[in-house]
């Protein structure tokens, strides 16, 4: 098994119990890390989304960890999830965001929010990998602020007809269901949910390939020209949208957070073998004291970034376990926002370390530097900007009255 994820196992062992089922969960993770490490390569420098990887998550079942047992998962607890994203953001983001919203986004909102059809139908295809979902919020006027979104949706002879623009869609343009978010074309204040098929008449997608990073991951964005929803197909109840856009941007920023460690611990390997390996002036690079400083740093950063989002995940299951206390909530969201901001920064900042650490070689995707560094930047913004991260965390400490934004 590889070392840092090993050692993080380890550490866990101390406060969290596992099952023997869950250990060999994440033995599998780390198998289906191995095979996937050459096609995501491979395909990144192609510039090419890789569809082996839904296929090894499939193969190993990575996609059902937190989907209870009924609905083809393992119900297994947070802790276990966030590892398995670690581990994947190892090799970049560009599965490890395939994840995040097929398991965290789709999965998880539909386990809480979804009627038993629908969880003993899409819920159980999603956690055992026969469709792929996307998650579809993010408009070109509405991204921090959803409440903005221009897409709408009346009910007209029994069925309701929806009409927009989502963008920035991840799996946008390969997912058989996306979960749609609308505004009522009657009632301004009134948002709903909706799980379409993406083969539905009037949906039209287009894939966006102009991305400064996550070449492997699918981004599209996507056109609703008068597509019919059945009444089945609403996610929770009419009205209820935002509160699921919500819960699900809750599961999405520790899904971001445990990425991110991944990326760190990409970081943190790549410099090591260089270190050991590079000759300059002489001596093995690792023997330079600044070349030392920037291994300290990203050594420093796994250490930071680990905990915070550890502890949101233990937090995030005590508030499931009693959804009615608002006081759990308000925890979660601080303890998930700490965890987004802290990680995704530190992700940042050590891919940018192991780029200097390469050198020249460094700025190419080549390098194992390149692809952690460019995948790095858009945790910063996806799931929650840095700024919108901030505002909560102060609001949060403030105390109530002093949120920046309603």
């Amino acid at each position: 098994m590889e070392a840092l994820f090993k050692q993080s196992i380890d550490d866990l062992k101390r406060f969290q119990k596992f099952s023997s089922a869950e250990l060999k969960m994440l033995d599998n993770v780390d198998k289906a890390a191995e095979e996937m490490a050459e096609p995501e390569f491979e395909h990144y420098l192609k510039h090419e989304v890789n569809m082996d990887a839904p296929r090894i998550a499939k193969k190993y079942g990575l996609l059902g960890i937190p989907i209870k047992k009924e609905y083809g998962g393992l119900g297994s607890n947070h802790l276990v999830t966030v590892l398995t994203k670690e581990r994947l953001g190892q090799m970049g983001l560009g599965f490890s965001s395939f994840y995040n919203v097929q398991v965290f986004l789709c999965g998880l909102s539909m386990q809480h929010w979804g009627s038993q059809e629908q969880k003993k139908t899409y819920l159980k295809q999603a956690a055992k990998g026969e469709k792929i979902f996307a998650f579809g919020l993010t408009e070109p006027q509405a991204g921090s602020d959803p409440t903005s979104m221009k897409t709408n949706y009346e009910k007209k002879e029994g069925r309701f007809v929806l009409n927009g623009t989502k963008y920035l869609i991840t799996n946008g343009s390969i997912a058989d269901y996306i979960i749609i978010f609308a505004r009522s074309k009657t009632l301004q204040s009134e948002y709903s949910a909706f799980i379409v098929d993406a083969k539905s008449s009037g949906v039209t997608r287009m894939r966006l390939k102009e991305k400064i990073g996550l070449f492997t991951s699918d981004t599209a964005m996507l056109e609703f020209k008068d597509v019919e929803v059945d009444d089945g197909m609403v996610l929770g109840e009419i009205g209820t949208g935002m509160k699921i856009a919500y819960s699900g941007l809750l599961n999405g920023r520790l899904g971001v957070a445990s990425g991110c460690i991944g990326i760190i611990e990409g970081s943190l390997n790549a410099v090591l073998s260089r270190a050991r390996e590079r000759v300059q002036h002489g001596k093995q690079i690792g023997k330079h004291q600044l070349i030392q400083k920037h291994i300290a740093e990203i050594a420093q950063n796994l250490e930071m970034a680990r905990w915070p989002t550890y502890f949101a995940a233990i937090q995030r299951a005590d508030y499931e376990k009693n959804i009615a206390d608002k006081a759990l909530i308000e925890e979660a969201e601080l303890r998930t926002a700490l965890a987004k901001k802290i990680a995704s920064r530190l992700a940042f900042e050590s891919a940018d370390h192991a780029v200097q650490v390469f050198g020249g070689f460094g700025y190419s995707l080549l390098s194992p530097a390149g692809p952690l560094f460019c995948d790095s930047r858009v945790t910063r913004i996806y799931e929650g900007a840095d700024e919108i991260m901030e505002l909560k965390i102060a609001s949060e400490v403030l105390g109530k009255g002093y949120e920046a934004y309603s």
